[in-house]
This record gives C-alpha cells, sequence and structure tokens, in this order.
C-alpha cells in the first residue's frame, strides 16, 4: 500500500477477502454448530460487539501514543473493520471469501458511492499490484508524502474523515478518550449500514 497509496483501500479490501474472508467463514460456522437456534441478527450483533471493542482499543492505543499512533492507527482500523463487515456478511449468509465481498467494503465504507465504480477500481489496483512486481529497488528515497497518502486514504476508508477527528486522538490529556469514541463511533456507524445491507428482507 506504501507504494501505491492512491489504492490503498482497494489493495487493503482485495486482501482483506483473501485473508480473512474464511476465517470469517469458519467462525460463523463454529458459532451456529455450537448455538444452533441462534439468529442470523444474533450472529451479527456478536461480530458487532467484538469488532467494535477492538476498535475502541486500537483508539485509546492511538490516543496515548499521539500523532505517529493516530497515522498508525487509522490503517489498523480500516483493517479490524473489514474483518467486521466480513464476519457480519457471513452471519447473514454472504460467502465472506467470494470477490463482492471487496466491492462491498468499499461501497459500505463509502470509499466509492457505487458498486460498478469500485469493481473499476479493484480491477485497476489489482492490474497495479502485479505490474508492481515488475520492478525491483523501488524502496529508495522520501517516503513521507506517500505515508501521508497513505494515511489519508485509510481515514477516508476507516470513517475518520474529519481533521478535527484525527487530530481530537492527539488532544494532550484527552486523547485516549477521544481516540475510543472516533474508532467506536465510525465503527458503529459502519456495523449498521453492513447490517442494512447484508440482512435478508
Amino acid at each position: 500500500m506504501k507504494a501505491d497509496p492512491q489504492y490503498a483501500p482497494e489493495h487493503l479490501a482485495l486482501e482483506a477477502v483473501r485473508r480473512l474472508g474464511p476465517e470469517a467463514a469458519a467462525w460463523a460456522a463454529q458459532i451456529r454448530a455450537e448455538r444452533p437456534g441462534i439468529t442470523p441478527d444474533e450472529l451479527a450483533a456478536l461480530a458487532v460487539k467484538h469488532f467494535t471493542t477492538l476498535a475502541r482499543l486500537s483508539g485509546a492505543v492511538s490516543g496515548a501514543a499521539g500523532l505517529p499512533g493516530a497515522i498508525l492507527d487509522v490503517g489498523v482500523l480500516a483493517w479490524t473493520q473489514a474483518r467486521m463487515v466480513l464476519h457480519i456478511a457471513a452471519a447473514y449468509d454472504a460467502d465472506p471469501a467470494a470477490p463482492d465481498r471487496a466491492t462491498d467494503l468499499l461501497v459500505l465504507q463509502r470509499v466509492h458511492r457505487l458498486a460498478e465504480t469500485a469493481r473499476t477500481a479493484l480491477g485497476v489496483a489489482a492490474g497495479r499490484e502485479r505490474a508492481s512486481r515488475i520492478f525491483t529497488g523501488a524502496g529508495g528515497g522520501p517516503l513521507g508524502g506517500a505515508l501521508l497518502k497513505l494515511s489519508l486514504r485509510l481515514a477516508q476508508m476507516a470513517g475518520v474523515r474529519a481533521a478535527r477527528k484525527m487530530v481530537a486522538k492527539v488532544v494532550p490529556g484527552a486523547g485516549v478518550v477521544l481516540g475510543t469514541w472516533v474508532n467506536s463511533a465510525a465503527t458503529r456507524d459502519l456495523a449498521r449500514r453492513a447490517g442494512e445491507h447484508y440482512r435478508k428482507p
């Protein structure tokens, strides 16, 4: 993602489905085996509770760590939220490892408004990833600009859009509380949209 920050959300979505989709499917199957009467809404609620807690913890840590922690946290938060969405998909019997889940992630996380646009961007990102393997030794030079762009793109994906929310995490003496609030609010909002998306009428 550092090498191609413009498409960081797309790279993260593709990798999340590849790595986390099977994990989400196995989790849903295990819980259903342990609790045969569990409803999809109850199963999704378990996922939301678990991943909202993880988001709050990473927000607290980033608040305590100041600006470097806040920058790192946007990537952690985006990954945690992707895991949550895939677990919610599994709760409602949508295959969390299917390629369409990457499109869902980008639309639900409001990186793209339309599924067609998201699919196009995913195709471009996948092609750029394959093309980048041709080049070697491209690690030299300052990465400051790329890292800043990467952080901004992942913050957008994680729902931390307003600059004041990022700044809130580094306010002296209040970073832990504010970091927890920012992350949990963004994650709960995403959970609501994901539930509405995957819940069958």
